[in-house]
């Protein structure tokens, strides 16, 4: 038994951990699973390959971030223009697809550009009487904002492969930030190669130099075992609502305010005494696991792009990137480190299945340019997210809201992308933990004047 509590107890390591106990001026103590910080933002090394859990190119548009990164890092992290592709119907064309069919087979284009007028014109039309109602589902947004044709050949499919579950199951309203929607002369200009400027939240992005991701984690995570207590290799058994105190292995932590940044269901798994709506809406949270490949190649890839999107079923991936055609330090020289995010996800494939889903993977980098031919792979390591997307379904934002609402009013504050069970970048995950941080700082602050009054 601790004699004293901390005042925060912080669930998770990762970015929005991290952030947060750097921001804090109350006493800490933060507990992570892994042998070491960053959840996601890790970085792996294997015979001087380097790879982050997929891609993970950090896009700042924040100031305080940006001078964050600037001063922890300066130098050591290099600005990159994107060059992302979409790979269908056999060709590399730019991205994203909406707004660069040039290179298309004709048909498609043309089917791609009609479609995408007729939708216009049913948004532009002053006849059409009373304004259209909010799309039912992202299916109905895609067909609304881009036509039959877009949305067959590409936004259907590419979605349902990344989600896991078709565009009508999930709600509209998530992806107004991430979805470029261009404008109908930006559409006929990408269709005739005219080509419009690079659009997307993602136009450039920041990568340290060397080290991969792991390298601004290390750097965020500088300094934190002087200012709290930090404890790797330990997760949570139970959490007693009531006694406010954390229970890991036999030892109880008390505390005063807990920030929870772990995926929330696992959270709520933790939690003794939730009233039937809370265990309710946690039996609506839904998230989909995303399987990848860590491969290394014994030549330089014979293409430039950074990463691709692949809408197509005959592949088992729906992105694939190279890491060392961003930052040439991801591999050893005259050598490529690539990922690829798989869109399968039944039985984890071992033996005889996983080598056909190998030279299934081998067959389609090929096909895209991203590898010479199979006998270029040195090694392909299989790996597996859990939870990777948060499904954005007709329960979702109810689900969230009762959940989020009983928390903080018991002192646990979720947050982070899968603490709050959302979908974000990693610059949403630093400002997260300094938003918890600065609440805490001010709300504890408050409880201990009136404690002395």
């Amino acid at each position: 038994m601790r004699a004293e509590p901390s005042e925060v107890v912080i669930l998770g390591g990762g970015l929005t951990g991290i952030s947060a106990a750097r921001h804090l001026t109350r006493s800490w103590i933060l507990l992570e699973k892994e042998a070491r910080l960053g959840g996601h933002a890790r970085t792996d090394e294997r015979d001087g390959y380097h790879f982050d859990k997929t891609g993970h190119w950090l896009h700042l548009r924040d100031p305080y971030t940006k001078n964050l990164i600037a001063d922890l890092l300066g130098d050591k992290m290099v600005p990159v223009e994107r060059r992302a592709r979409i790979f269908a119907n056999g060709a590399l064309t730019r991205y994203p697809f909406q707004a660069n069919l040039y290179g298309q087979p004709p048909e498609v284009v043309k089917e791609c550009l009609v479609g995408f007028v007729l939708a216009w014109r049913r948004r532009q039309d002053p006849q059409a009487g009373a304004p259209l109602p909010p799309p039912a589902n992202f299916e109905d947004f895609i067909h609304r904002e881009f036509g039959a044709g877009i949305a067959r050949h590409f936004m259907i499919p590419y979605n349902h492969k990344l989600w896991g579950v078709h565009p009508r199951e999930i709600t509209s309203a998530w992806c107004t930030r991430f979805v470029p929607i261009p404008k109908l002369e930006e559409v006929v200009a990408g269709a005739v190669g005219a080509n419009p400027p690079e659009m997307g939240y993602n136009v450039s992005f920041l990568y340290p130099r060397e080290g991969g991701i792991e390298t601004m984690t290390r750097a965020l995570a500088h300094g934190l075992v002087e200012r709290g207590e930090v404890r790797t290799g330990t997760s949570p058994d139970a959490i007693d609502v009531a006694a406010r105190a954390v229970e890991v292995g036999g030892e109880r932590i008390p505390y005063r305010a807990l920030v929870a940044t772990l995926p929330l269901p696992d959270l709520l798994r933790r939690i003794r005494g939730m009233p039937a709506s809370v265990e309710l809406a946690a039996t609506r949270l839904r998230a989909t696991p995303v399987r990848y490949l860590n491969v290394a190649t014994k030549s330089s890839p014979p293409v430039d792009y950074h990463w691709i999107y692949a809408p197509e079923e005959k592949y088992p991936f729906y992105r694939a990137g190279i890491y060392s055609n961003a930052v040439p330090s991801m591999a050893p020289p005259g050598r490529g480190s690539l990922y690829v995010e798989l869109s399968e996800r039944g039985p984890f494939p071992t033996g005889a299945e996983r080598d056909t889903l190998n030279l299934r993977v081998a067959q389609g980098l090929v096909e895209a340019g991203a590898i010479k031919s199979p006998d270029d792979l040195l090694f392909m390591d299989l790996h597996e997210l859990p939870h990777a997307y948060v499904v954005f379904d007709d329960h979702y934002y109810d689900a969230t809201d009762t959940i989020r609402r009983w928390l903080e009013a018991n002192g646990i504050y979720p947050r982070g992308r899968y603490g709050s069970w959302t979908y974000n970048s990693m610059e949403d995950c630093i400002l997260a933990g300094r938003e918890v941080a600065e609440l805490l700082n001010a709300r504890l602050g408050e409880v201990s004047a009136q404690a002395i009054k």
